[in-house]
């Protein structure tokens, strides 16, 4: 928010007539005439004093006058307290995508289904949000670090007794031009959540080091607060739309590759986008919001107003702008623990 505009109010001295003071006579000050100023001076400070010791009394806490508050200042402290907390939630987004921007990636990864010695038949592409929640670690959706988990069509060649795999699963962190590998860590088996390893390897790795870790909440909160929700939405598509004009018209139409993704990266273009909206609601590890967003956002974190993650980004309902679903920090807490523990 920006700061309220300083108005400087200038005063100018009444317009004096040169040669008419010329033209008068000079006269001697009468002690009388200075006698009345001093004693209008004097009439002056002591109305500017009273004037100082009545808004002492009036703002000064009740606390050090001993008296209970009035109504009045009590409705004026919590009118006060109200304000202040608006500008701050307003602020929030702003607050939280400049902290944390870098710490914010874009997951782009291909995987395949097949059975043994055969030819795969799903070959795909996946791309997704990730975020850092510890040193080396990644938070992100299940079925952005396993793409087939939710797959109807790779589900029914599993159960047939195919397997996925991921052919590769990089990070693209905002401001570094080359993607980091991705490493399995922990994957939940009963919620849409994950935690990756960042490659320990190579330059790379030294540029997630010194990367801001995203602060975790206790809880996820009450519904009814505002939230934040950062990520990529759209994917390579969704960047390619904010680009300069001559970026856009060359990149438009080109396909959700690896070399497109690398191509942003080179041209500091990967970039988060960011949504607000409220918690409509908390159930169990599931949470509902009006945040929106779109396939590329999952996995991307949800904020609170004081600028930590409640939970996970991970779904959206079509059809409904308030059907936005999200994954509890309660339960990415413990697979973040698993993550952490040596092996």
């Amino acid at each position: 928010m920006a700061d309220p505009e300083n108005k400087h109010l200038e005063v100018s001295d009444p317009e004096v007539n040169d040669s008419a003071l010329e033209a008068q006579p000079s006269q001697q000050v009468s002690p009388v005439c200075d006698y009345w100023q001093q004693a209008v001076q004097a009439v002056l400070g002591i109305v500017l004093l009273l004037g100082a010791l009545a808004m002492v009394h009036y703002y000064l806490p009740t606390t050090a006058q001993g008296e209970p508050p009035t109504d009045l200042e009590q409705q004026v402290h919590a009118l006060t307290a109200q304000v202040e907390q608006l500008k701050q939630d307003q602020a929030m987004p702003a607050v939280v995508l400049n902290r944390y921007r870098n710490s914010i990636g874009y997951i782009y990864g291909v995987y395949q289904v097949g059975f043994p010695n055969q030819r795969p038949l799903v070959r795909a592409r996946v791309s997704g949000t990730g975020f850092l929640v510890g040193k080396g670690l990644i938070a992100t959706n299940r079925h952005v670090a396993e793409p087939w988990y939710g797959d109807s069509e790779a589900q029914k060649l599993i159960d047939h007794g195919a397997t996925g795999s991921l052919e590769s699963l990089v990070i693209f962190f905002p401001g570094s031009p080359t993607p980091v590998n991705l490493l399995p860590a922990s994957v939940s088996k009963t919620s849409d959540l994950a935690v990756l390893h960042a490659e320990d390897q190579g330059a790379e790795s030294d540029a997630v080091r010194d990367l801001a870790v995203l602060p975790l909440a206790k809880s996820p909160g009450t519904p009814g607060q505002l939230v934040t929700v950062i990520g990529y939405p759209m994917g390579i598509a969704g960047m390619v739309a904010k680009s300069p004009s001559g970026i856009y018209e060359r990149m438009a139409y080109r396909h959700n590759d690896i070399n497109a993704a690398s191509e942003l990266a080179a041209l500091s273009l990967i970039r988060p986008s960011t949504t607000c909206g409220h918690l409509g609601d908390v159930v169990g590890d599931k949470l509902i919001y009006d945040a929106p967003t779109a396939h590329g956002g999952s996995g991307g974190p949800v904020f609170n107003t004081k600028g930590e993650v409640i939970g996970v980004n991970s779904a959206y309902m079509d059809g409904f702008s308030g059907g936005t679903l999200g994954v509890s920090v309660d339960a990415l807490r413990p697979l973040l623990q698993e993550a952490q523990k040596p092996h």
